[in-house]
């Protein structure tokens, strides 16, 4: 594999990195740029990034031109991963509806819900959740129990959703629902355009260990949708469920890129930090634990590259995004238990307590636990490499 970037590709690295330094908050590259994540300020401010990223062309690269995207190649993404992470962008706030509702409809929408739905993703004006896992299925999507009966010219829909991202920022929700049973509990299942500013819908926060609230649970009393609003065929959703996945674990996985920087900034703490009065880097089980992730992280990301050229003869993220996914989600937990690790007993404190009144890496290393559930748990990934890459019997216990 050839690692190198062409001409064009550094071209489009600097376009970017110059559009960054000309659009990012003011105070954001020194910083200095302050503000409260647990406010309505702050998905103001999210919402007003995304429609500046989308005015300057940068909202969703890898989508057709025809679309509002720029029908990026997947080297391009690759730089444009690389440079946001390289600046610590601030999140993309409609992350489920441009990497992973937007995709989908694309190759199962229709053309209506096309001209409906894309444009308002990618200037931020409809930020999209994602309704899949509930009290008793969680990465077991065809175990659902939330229900949509057909009453005259509506669906109305009842059941309760559970650790729904965005939830409570959300406008819509690429819901699924149980429409019909059959003998196989995959069948039956069908997937709605869900509007999330109805009475029928009702959004609770989940607080998360780290203090934060990124999830939700979402109860449905007689919400409402219609024919207009189901994506696929009714009953056959479990198609359109396997493509978004494919599309969120491959988004996941290009999550290598922060691991990489994580890395290299925790080889930077190593360097700091003194025990007795020895710079911690110094002693050989940190050399140690520092070379083992110095190669996993580059395995994760040779690995990573190997997929996308998989991806790029055949058009279509695979079920290799599941080897991605298993890999980032677990490095990035161990890498940020190491960061901890190495402030030893400072490492337990929090917030304004922690050392310099700096707390990133034990957040991180808390919100770490989730990026192991979301979007399939790492047994899931498990089970699904030795399927569908190993080529290994099913597990017979499903």
């Amino acid at each position: 594999m050839d690692f190198s970037f062409t001409p064009q590709e550094e071209a489009f690295r600097q376009e970017l990195r110059s559009w960054l330094e000309a659009n990012l908050p003011e105070g954001w590259l020194d910083g200095t740029f302050a503000i409260n994540k647990e406010t309505k300020e702050y998905e103001l401010f999210l919402r007003d990034w995304q429609r500046k990223l989308y005015e300057g062309g940068w909202a969703a690269i890898a989508w057709p031109e025809k679309y509002g995207g720029r029908t990026a190649t997947l080297m391009e993404e690759i730089v444009y991963h690389q440079e946001m992470v390289r600046v610590d962008a601030p999140p993309l706030v409609n992350y489920v509806g441009i990497h992973m509702v937007g995709p989908t409809l694309m190759h199962i929408g229709t053309e209506e819900q096309r001209d409906r739905y894309m444009k308002k993703m990618l200037t931020g004006e409809e930020v999209w959740c994602q309704g899949y896992s509930e009290p008793n299925a969680g990465s077991d999507v065809a175990a659902i129990q939330t229900t949509a009966v057909k009453e005259g010219d509506q669906w109305i829909i009842n059941g309760q959703k559970v650790w729904t991202s965005f939830g409570h920022m959300a406008d819509q929700c690429f819901l699924v629902a149980r429409t019909n049973k059959f003998d196989k509990k995959h069948k039956g299942i069908t997937c709605f355009l869900l509007d999330m500013h109805q009475p029928g819908v009702e959004t609770v926060p989940i607080i998360q260990m780290d203090g934060q609230h990124d999830f939700n649970e979402v109860y449905l009393n007689n919400a409402v949708a219609t024919d207009a609003q189901i994506i696929g065929e009714v009953d056959e959703g479990w198609r359109v469920i396997i493509a978004l996945l494919m599309h969120e674990r491959t988004g996941i996985g290009a999550q290598v890129f922060t691991v990489e920087k994580q890395y290299n900034e925790l080889v930077e703490v190593a360097k700091s930090l003194r025990e007795d009065g020895e710079f911690v880097i110094e002693q050989p089980l940190v050399q140690k634990n520092l070379v083992d992730l110095y190669m996993k992280t580059k395995g994760s990301l040779l690995n990573y590259y190997r997929n996308l050229t998989k991806s790029l003869k055949t058009g279509q993220p695979g079920a290799e995004g599941s080897m991605d996914k298993l890999q980032v989600s677990e490095l990035t937990k161990e890498l940020l238990a190491q960061a901890v690790s190495l402030q030893g007993h400072p490492g337990v404190l929090w917030k304004e307590d922690a050392v310099a009144g700096n707390s990133y890496w034990q957040d991180n290393y808390l919100y770490s636990f989730g990026q192991t559930i979301g979007g399939g748990t790492s047994e899931i990934q498990k089970n699904t490499i030795a399927e569908r890459i190993l080529g290994l019997p099913k597990d017979m216990g499903r």
